[in-house]
């Protein structure tokens, strides 16, 4: 490699980290806001279920569209489309008048944000080493957490001052920014590849033997159980803190420990998944770690559950955040293992399933809470879910490329 496409690829991270502190900035935003904004806009729990959960649906039906557009069209193109959707709908947000308009806007919102993982997987795929890979997945990872912790320490000044809905209004402008300077740096394809059309290669993406594969089918699993629990802290964290553990505005400042555990945990998971693999192997040096971090997070679950500690609540929720984001890379990491020139359509798909276990979790958070009169009851299924998610980890084979025969 030259000097210059080691720059290059240093270009390429730092745009990429700068997209995922954003996206995460948008997403939490509305957690940050929403005790206020359900109160003024007289939301019931089952009504903040669907609220947070019409995104993750319309974010999950779009995913693997994004990721297939992406694999046809290149990152370039498609990742500024995304940024600029999602930053208008990320300001018609804080327009939002009633319990309708908002539902109509975050499922817009959703639909506009899907394919941000999978369009900056094909950039990382493309950019980067295949024993980077997990590595910078941790990184991009990292960014969102980092996101995610900024979240309450802006979201919170500003609406004690200017109310919920302008936080909104300054976050939406931040991607405006960001999608210019991306559209003008970024190429589809590192400088000191020859020439390359990236329609020239470009093959359907093998449905039928994806779904023969019981790696690939393990990893839509795993994906529906980390990210039933991953959503509760982009969805309903705040208002358990507030209306769970009797948390006060001041004392929401303490809810950037998780993200700031998980940004940590989405580095080192990305480091030592790569050296794992280094040393054991792509199927054990990923499976291994997996498994263990998402048996941490279910029995960190249980312990979080049976405390009314403020502050121990928030450590042990920290640690199941932790853990669920120390396997994230590797997750991602099997993606781009398997998936090969299918990156971005491979990771559409599991991010699809995700997304799927996200809006049932965010959905049935509200109606378990309705049903036991209970901000806690909830945890049952998101600890079983986490344990299960582990079994699923020992079924995953990285070495397998999807598409070759004898996979699956």
């Amino acid at each position: 490699m030259t000097r210059a496409s080691y720059k290059g690829r240093y270009g390429v991270a730092g745009l990429l980290v700068v997209l995922f502190v954003l996206t995460y900035l948008d997403r939490v935003c509305i957690s940050v806001a929403g005790p206020l904004m359900q109160r003024d806009l007289r939301i019931d729990p089952v009504g903040w279920g669907w609220v947070t959960g019409i995104f993750t649906a319309a974010y999950g039906i779009f995913e693997i569209p994004s990721g297939i557009l992406g694999d046809k069209l290149g990152p370039r193109r498609v990742l500024t489309r995304i940024v600029l959707w999602w930053s208008a709908f990320t300001a018609l947000t804080g327009a939002a008048t009633g319990y309708v308009p908002l539902m109509v806007t975050r499922f817009l919102f959703g639909a506009g944000e899907a394919g941000a993982f999978p369009n900056a997987s094909i950039a990382v795929s493309r950019w980067f080493r295949p024993s980077q890979r997990a590595t910078m997945s941790g990184v991009t990872l990292m960014a969102g957490q980092l996101g995610g912790a900024l979240a309450p320490l802006l979201v919170m000044p500003i609406q004690s001052r200017y109310g919920w809905r302008a936080s909104f209004f300054v976050f939406g402008a931040m991607g405006v920014v960001w999608a210019a300077v991306w559209y003008a740096w970024f190429r589809d394809w590192p400088a000191d590849k020859p020439a390359h059309d990236p329609h020239s290669d470009h093959r359907n993406f093998p449905w039928a033997a994806a779904f023969r594969s019981r790696t690939v089918l393990a990893v839509l699993g795993t994906a529906f159980c980390y990210v039933y629990v991953y959503n509760f802290f982009q969805t309903w964290f705040h208002t358990f803190l507030v209306k769970g553990r009797d948390f006060h505005a001041d004392g929401l400042l303490l809810s950037a420990l998780p993200y700031l555990v998980a940004a940590t945990a989405n580095v080192g998971g990305g480091l030592a998944s790569d050296a794992l693999v280094r040393r054991l192997g792509l199927r054990r040096g990923r499976g291994a770690l997996g498994a263990a971090a998402l048996t941490f997070a279910g029995i960190m679950s249980i312990a979080a559950m049976l405390t009314q500690g403020q502050v121990l609540t928030v450590v042990l929720l920290s640690l199941v955040y932790g853990a669920i984001t120390f396997q994230q890379s590797a997750v991602f990491g099997v993606c781009l293992d398997i998936g090969k020139q299918y990156a971005g359509s491979m990771v559409g798909l599991m991010n699809t399933a995700a997304q799927v276990g996200g809006l049932v979790g965010a959905v049935a958070y509200g109606y378990i809470v309705e049903r036991f009169h209970s901000y806690d009851a909830p945890f049952i299924p998101m600890a079983a879910l986490l344990f299960l998610g582990a079994l699923l980890w020992l079924r995953i084979d990285a070495s397998e490329e999807l598409g070759r025969s004898g996979v699956g």
